[in-house]
């Protein structure tokens, strides 16, 4: 799950409805609401049809257990749902990147869940094909996390990726503007006037020049830089180290090929 903020802590009290800031990253009135089965089902529905069947890390899991929840707890009917839910929808969308497809879930026009889903290798496809390189595995991170706020996990794993790709970090490369944004944005109260993960990788590639293919031991480096500023000690789904892992094993498949 994408984050833009930790989810707030559901109260212990039984009598109390799962409710969409517990478990996603929802600001507003929809945070305050309860998932109720009606979103539950289109959330599946919407998901299915993109990506051919309920994933395990998407938005309709995580709706459909805590609607299930409400529904036998008698805090919610079976036929109910969200207001804001059905009149400004439930949707999820994919974007291309290289050696994935990027989905982004939303409900009401809030990204609740972001995540990857790997495309056939070149091996599985018979046909050649480039390794993915360090600026492409960023700017798939920058198409998935586009309106997620920079953090200073993200800025570790940004550096981490240009000092292994130019051997270097550079004044004006990748790694310093992420950096920036980093601490620019801890001084910013609202979400919506933050520098995103997408702003700052929007052109990864070119300023990588010279680039390298992704390798495991990159992907080790890039994953142990953001974990180690990562208060829950956990990646962010579909963001840096994720992304430049994604490629790591792409590669590799290639190099068996």
């Amino acid at each position: 799950m994408s984050k833009n903020e930790q989810p707030r802590r559901r109260s212990d009290h039984l009598d109390e409805p799962i409710k969409y800031g517990d478990v996603f990253p929802v600001q507003g009135d929809l945070a305050g609401e309860p998932i109720r089965p009606r979103d539950a089902a289109l959330m599946q529905t919407a998901e299915n049809k993109i990506t051919g069947k309920t994933q395990k890390d998407g938005a309709a899991a995580v709706m459909q257990s805590a609607a299930t929840f409400n529904e036998r707890a008698g805090l919610v009917g079976h036929d109910d749902f969200t207001d804001d839910a059905a009149i400004r929808g439930v949707t999820v969308t994919e974007t291309e990147a290289p050696g994935c497809r990027i989905v982004r879930e939303r409900v009401a026009g809030q990204t609740v869940v972001n995540f990857t889903v790997p495309t056939a290798t070149p091996a599985e496809e018979d046909v050649p094909g480039e390794k993915i390189t360090m600026g492409e595995a960023l700017e798939a991170a920058g198409l998935s996390q586009s309106d997620r706020p920079v953090e200073q996990s993200d800025a570790a794993a940004i550096q981490a990726a240009e000092v292994r790709a130019i051997k270097m970090t550079a004044p004006r490369g990748v790694a310093a503007a992420a950096q920036s944004a980093a601490e620019i944005n801890a001084r910013i109260a609202r979400e919506e006037d933050k520098i995103t993960v997408g702003d700052v990788l929007n052109n990864a590639t070119a300023k990588l020049a010279p680039d390298k293919e992704v390798t495991r031991e990159d992907a080790e480096a890039v994953m142990g830089a953001e974990l180690r500023n990562r208060p829950d000690l956990r990646t962010v789904p579909g963001g840096v180290a994720d992304s430049v892992t994604a490629a790591a094993r792409l590669n590799e498949k290639m190099s068996r090929a």
